[in-house]
């Protein structure tokens, strides 16, 4: 794979805005569960780049290898939460959102979980993880460590 271009060099100020904002938008939310919804979301994508970032980052914060390893299959496994649950299935809804729409039972079992604001938070972040799913699939992004751009 030979990336297409480096967007942080492209478009510095727009990539730059993309990337404050994905960093501010959910403070609320535990950072743990968070990785584990963009871990979901870019499973779903097939985004190599994101899920080498956020598997790394996930390990960092003290997630497990098994929970990591069985997150495609999260339905079936007994050791994520109710709040976690919730979140994935409202990642998957919303990342497939034109075939899976938002359905009520699955707003219910988020709004259960999560406070107003959090729910806010939470679609802001899948629909975040999705836009940089989109970025790294469409210019063959693979970062090893992030990019220089973002870090300044």
């Amino acid at each position: 794979m030979t990336q297409r271009l480096d967007p942080f060099a492209a478009a510095p100020a727009p990539m730059k805005a993309w990337l404050d904002m994905s960093m501010k938008i959910a403070p609320a939310i535990e950072p743990d569960l968070l990785e584990l919804v963009k871990i979901r979301a870019s499973q779903i994508n097939g985004c190599a780049n994101c899920l080498n970032m956020h598997t790394a980052e996930a390990r960092k914060a003290g997630e497990s290898e098994q929970r990591l390893h069985v997150l495609a299959a999260w339905h079936e496994a007994p050791f994520y939460s109710e709040r976690e649950r919730a979140a994935l299935a409202w990642t998957e809804a919303l990342t497939l959102v034109s075939t899976a729409r938002a359905p009520q039972a699955l707003y219910d079992a988020l709004a259960a979980q999560f406070t107003p604001e959090e729910q806010v938070q939470l679609t802001l972040m899948i629909n975040a993880i999705n836009g940089w799913n989109r970025i790294a699939v469409a210019f063959d992004l693979f970062y090893t460590d992030k990019p220089a751009a973002a870090a300044a």
